[in-house]
């Protein structure tokens, strides 16, 4: 077996592990992270509607690297900024089967420094 899949299969295990406990309500939403080797991805979704209400990329963000933390610290502000453009304070994050470091803590630290709580 490739190392990349077992690395895959790894991180789908951890995924399924977090889910189990994280939920995203209409009252807080669940943030989740989605980190690619060139961008990173953040949305805020309500897992009662199954509608995600504010997102944000490195893809859409103008001059931004998606590849290193600077780019995934403007991609948290502007996820955000666009939560609480739709009326979001609180919301529950997700880490997505990724470990807590690098863009992804960069990620998390940027929103919570742009007023998102968790």
């Amino acid at each position: 077996m490739a190392r990349t899949n077992q690395k895959a299969l790894a991180r789908t295990r951890r995924k399924k592990h977090i889910r189990k406990s994280v939920r995203g309500t209409p009252e807080r939403p669940r943030l989740t992270v989605f980190r690619s080797a060139v961008h990173i991805y953040a949305q805020v979704i309500d897992d009662a509607s199954g509608r995600t209400l504010a997102s944000a990329s490195s893809l859409k963000l103008a001059d931004v690297a998606g590849g290193n933390r600077e780019g995934a610290a403007a991609v948290g502000k502007a996820v955000a900024e666009a939560a609480k453009a739709a009326g979001l304070q609180r919301v529950v994050f997700d880490r997505n089967g990724f470990l807590y470091h690098g863009r992804v803590a960069a990620l998390a630290e940027a929103a919570r420094e742009a007023g998102l709580e968790f």
